[in-house]
């Protein structure tokens, strides 16, 4: 009798933001093979932007807003960054279509200057936003099926940086809640030494469902440029944390001081700018992409040492998010000038180091170019 494959089924829909002029969540279609269609593009009512290269003379791209968690979907809302007009959007999606959206309310006008990322708890119906300008730091609002609240008062980060800021270097990569939404969490990054180090950031929320004021900064062992991290399930006090310099290391966050240490880390060999993660359920592992390179690297949820190293053979100049649900992967790479903005789906149904291409789907004729950013994925 022939072995019966159970599968995983895929989710519904990915959705990722143009970041263009007019802000946009482009929302597509996945079949039940896994792959993807074109889909629909909806406006979030903000504007998107870029940082600007080191010297400040022109706008970077890809990697316009060097962060993971751009966007972030909790039950059946969206909620879009607008680092353009220092804006967050909360936009709603169809039970009927999972490509309609609209926007719910409006905008939330944020208390600083350049958002990247965001974070949002169920649990609290709280949203929080890290910032990365000129005002740097984090604000959150209360949010509700009529849209999102006053942003409050911002909680500063030093970075010593402008708006639009200048570089990768100091500036915020990912703000996102622990398991049980107790505690936000956020990686900042250093500078290009020893002598600007990034640290981890925890906020507590309190007893009546909003985010403290201040929060514990640690600079974990071996680190220096903290990147996109993902929680490991079944460990509600580490993190499986990319470093742009090196690899990934996994962290561990003492429940009573809130202070990140370091108890692994890879290296990926080859590497020039580790940066997203996401654990995938299928495989028990994580999986990271570079910036500048078309691979995707499977490593250990318990050394962090590399499983499997997947060269692709798109031409794609670098890969950005990761999106994982059921047996499949989604890859965003923005394009350049040459190159147009695609996702590629992968296919992990045989565990750790099965990673195999299944499509690679190109997004320019709906208006997606090099400055998109962001996936996420109704499951």
């Amino acid at each position: 009798m022939a072995e019966i494959v159970r599968r995983s089924a895929p989710a519904r829909a990915a959705y990722l933001i143009t970041n263009d002029a007019e802000n946009a969540i482009v929302a597509l279609p996945i079949n039940s093979d896994g792959t993807l269609s074109k889909g629909i593009v909806t406006a979030t009512g903000g504007k998107g932007s870029n940082v600007l290269i080191p010297g400040g003379t022109a706008k970077q791209a890809p990697d316009a807003l060097v962060a993971q968690a751009s966007l972030v979907l909790v039950g059946n809302n969206i909620f879009a960054v607008n680092p353009g007009s220092n804006s967050l959007s909360m936009l709603e999606i169809s039970a009927h279509d999972s490509l309609k959206l609209t926007i719910v309310g409006k905008p939330a006008a944020l208390p600083g200057d350049f958002p990247n990322t965001v974070a949002v708890s169920e649990k609290h119906k709280l949203a929080c936003v890290g910032l990365t300008g000129a005002k740097a730091g984090i604000s959150c609002a209360p949010y509700s099926s009529k849209g999102l609240g006053p942003m409050d008062d911002l909680r500063p980060f030093d970075l010593n940086q402008t708006t639009p800021p200048v570089g990768k270097f100091n500036t915020v990569s990912q703000t996102f809640f622990n398991a049980d939404e107790t505690k936000l969490f956020t990686t900042v990054k250093g500078g290009q030494n020893a002598t600007q180090p990034g640290f981890f950031s925890v906020f507590r929320v309190d007893g009546g469902g909003k985010l403290g004021r201040n929060d514990v900064r640690s600079s974990p062992d071996g680190t220096q440029i903290l990147f996109g991290s993902t929680l490991i399930p079944g460990s509600p006090n580490k993190v499986f944390a990319t470093d742009r310099s090196f690899g990934a290391v996994i962290l561990s966050i003492d429940p009573q001081t809130d202070i990140a240490t370091t108890i692994a880390k890879g290296v990926i060999p080859g590497q020039l700018a580790t940066c997203w993660s996401i654990v995938s359920p299928a495989t028990h592992s994580a999986f990271t992409t570079d910036g500048s390179l078309d691979r995707v690297v499977e490593m250990s949820l318990t050394d962090a040492s590399v499983i499997s190293d997947t060269e692709l053979r798109n031409n794609d100049p670098g890969l950005l998010e990761v999106a994982a649900a059921g047996d499949f992967l989604y890859t965003l790479s923005a394009g350049n000038t040459t190159h147009q903005a695609a996702v590629t789906v992968l296919d992990v149904s045989g565990g750790q180091g099965s990673t195999k291409q299944i499509q690679h789907i190109q997004l320019g004729d709906m208006g997606v170019d090099e400055n998109c950013e962001g996936m996420v994925l109704l499951k």
